[in-house]
């Protein structure tokens, strides 16, 4: 039994710890130095996800420190803090980031979310962070505030994320969504809810089994154009969780940090404490192949893309109440995920339109190349054994600065000088999608609501027939497509321009730029003509094979095998045509005497609107999604409609 004195003494010091709390003084003693040089005893905050179409958090937080609650405000917690994580990657936290929100989507509820991110951005003098400013938010799946049910698992997961945006971009603002279980329709919910919120960078620290229906989570709640969504990739060693897995993120495995005394003042090789802990890595076995990769031992979508610091050895500070005693050392590659997004948050706004996951592939030498150690054993090394340029546990490496973060010309919808597209590989952007057909065609396709499908051909390199060809963005400027025997069988001759490129547009032209150059400044040697054109076709306006337009609802293409085709922009569907396919190079022609007629490429007239003795006359895809040739008087609202489509009726 306590003496009286020591009881007196005991209640004085919790007196003390609660006074301290309340005022944001309380901070831990240091323990040793983060050290990758023995196994530390860790603990899972959440369980293994087994069933498909959950996840589980991959967070761990080390068991085997002893923090020592102190009176003092200059001791500092164990594990990386803000300064250092800043330091190690060369981060421009300081003066960039202000106003951008990255979003947390976790699962589960964590109550004390807002008081323990204030506790530690307290303890790093970081900027106060709060609902009051403005600078933190925290909502449900739908937006609203009726959290879930608190769980003490996830509550440290949303703790370590919040954390690490915090350190690594503390200008950043924080929207923490959470959903309210941890199957994929509720975590996709809350992703899907956390872009409608406006964040342009995600952060993702969960994953499960992979699955065959992933493919159509990817589309419903991870395609996102213009977002960096980051995810990480696993905390059991080599093999592929999912949604790391999908090709419209950025997978981040996991590295064993420790300072050194070279140029850099870091070092890092694969986080691998054993056989089964350590960061994942792998070929999927369900998802295709990102077009920005271009590894030769997987045939699917490799994991990962980029790494940071997930070694619980060497892991970072994090500050959590709920079920926990509040200062400790977490690591997994829930710590990286997060680290990465707020890199991305660093670099600026993604582009429009863009995968920002395709972006460090442009950029591999603005990245430190980790190229020592293994997170398992694999028949194809590279794929679970880091080594020189990219590596499946590593990726292409960790953050040296943030210029492998940024977008421009290097992005999805680029070919680089001396890159391939070979057979079933694309370039994409917001409405066209540039494909190597197995057939040796090299072909641009219109999107159906916003994804890839198999939209409406509208350009192509007509090299069908040549099993095995590819096209190649040669080092001189010129674009060639080569047969599989290197004869070359089409190109854009547009070669004596050393670093040019092609760029696949958002307008949906196709475009090759000399170095530096681009959509604002110029510099363009060739172009297939396949952009947007307005909505009014004027009298005398001929459209060849290529031209298309569209509005919220439809699309009307003049396609290159003869057909005139309104289309049905969220489906896909053909509402009307003029039903004159087979004829290659037919065009369309608004007559100045008001008729609209498609001739073949011989002058025979396939068709028309009958509107003859009208001179004067356009035609309009409207709005509402009827395409209407109108007297040149007339228009929407003012009558005069000389002929319809009648396609309102099959547009909301």
């Amino acid at each position: 039994m306590l003496s009286r004195r020591r009881r007196a003494a005991t209640a004085a010091a919790l007196l003390s710890t609660t006074a301290l709390i309340s005022t944001g003084w309380l901070t831990v003693t240091a323990s040793a130095a983060p050290s990758a040089g023995g196994a530390p005893h860790v603990k899972h905050l959440c369980a293994h996800a087994t069933a498909p179409g959950h996840v589980a958090c991959l967070a761990e937080a080390r068991t085997d420190l002893v923090q020592h609650l102190t009176v003092s405000p200059h001791t500092t917690p164990s594990g990386y803090g803000p300064s250092d994580l800043q330091s190690a990657y060369k981060l421009p936290s300081s003066t960039a980031g202000s106003g951008r929100t990255v979003a947390i989507v976790d699962a589960m509820d964590d109550p004390n979310a807002e008081s323990d991110l204030a506790a530690y951005r307290s303890q790093y003098n970081l900027p106060a962070c709060t609902t009051a400013n403005g600078c933190f938010k925290k909502v449900d799946q739908t937006g609203g505030t009726t959290y879930p049910s608190a769980d003490s698992g996830w509550a440290g997961e949303i703790s370590l994320d919040l954390d690490m945006v915090s350190a690594v971009c503390p200008q950043c603002h924080i929207t923490l969504v959470e959903a309210s279980s941890t199957s994929m329709t509720d975590i996709g919910t809350a992703e899907n809810k956390a872009v409608a919120l406006g964040a342009k960078y995600v952060s993702n620290s969960f994953g499960g089994t992979e699955d065959p229906s992933d493919t159509t989570a990817d589309v419903q709640y991870f395609n996102h154009p213009g977002v960096a969504i980051t995810v990480s990739a696993g905390d059991s060693g080599y093999g592929v969780e999912y949604p790391a897995s999908s090709p419209y993120v950025t997978a981040v495995g996991g590295t064993s940090l420790s300072r050194a005394s070279n140029t850099r003042g870091w070092s890092e090789s694969v986080w691998s404490t054993n056989s089964t802990e350590g960061t994942g890595s792998g070929c999927s076995a369900d998802e295709a192949k990102p077009t920005w990769q271009s590894d030769t031992g997987c045939g699917k979508r490799t994991v990962a893309d980029v790494s940071a610091v997930a070694d619980p050895a060497t892991g970072v500070a994090v500050y959590n109440t709920y079920g926990a005693s509040g200062w400790d050392v977490y690591g997994g590659t829930s710590a990286s995920a997060p680290l990465i997004a707020a890199t991305y948050a660093l670099a600026g706004t993604p582009t429009a339109n863009s995968y920002p996951s395709s972006y460090p592939y442009g950029h591999g030498s603005a990245l430190n190349d980790v190229t020592t150690g293994n997170d398992g054993t694999c028949s194809t090394s590279y794929l679970c054994t880091a080594g020189t340029g990219y590596d499946g546990p590593t990726g292409l490496g960790t953050p040296n600065g943030t210029t492998a973060f940024s977008g421009g010309a290097t992005a999805v919808n680029s070919l680089q000088p001396g890159r391939k597209l070979t057979s079933g590989h694309r370039l994409s952007s917001a409405n066209i999608t540039l494909t190597m057909g197995s057939d040796g065609n090299l072909v641009a396709y219109l999107k159906t609501n916003g994804t890839s499908g198999s939209g409406p051909a509208i350009w192509s390199s007509h090299t069908s027939g040549h099993t095995g060809a590819y096209a190649y963005m040669q080092s001189d400027g010129n674009l060639v497509v080569y047969s599989s025997t290197g004869s070359a069988l089409w190109s854009t001759h547009t070669n004596g321009h050393s670093g040019a490129y092609l760029l696949v547009q958002d307008d949906g032209n196709m475009v090759v730029y000399g170095a530096g150059g681009g959509p604002s400044t110029g510099g363009s040697l060739w172009s297939d003509g396949t952009y947007a054109r307005s909505t009014k076709i004027g009298s005398g306006q001929k459209l060849h094979g290529g031209w298309w337009a569209q509005t919220q609802y439809t699309r009307l293409v003049m396609q290159p095998d003869g057909n005139f085709v309104i289309y049905r922009k969220h489906d896909g569907k053909a509402i009307w045509s003029s039903r004159t396919s087979g004829h290659t190079g037919a065009y369309a022609y608004m007559q100045s005497d008001g008729n609209l007629v498609v001739y073949s490429s011989t002058g025979s007239a396939l068709w028309s609107t009958h509107t003859n003795g009208h001179s004067g006359a356009y035609a309009l895809l409207q709005s509402d999604g009827n395409f209407v040739v109108y007297s040149s008087t007339g228009g929407p609202g003012k009558g005069g409609a000389l002929w319809s489509g009648n396609t309102r009726s099959y547009v909301p």
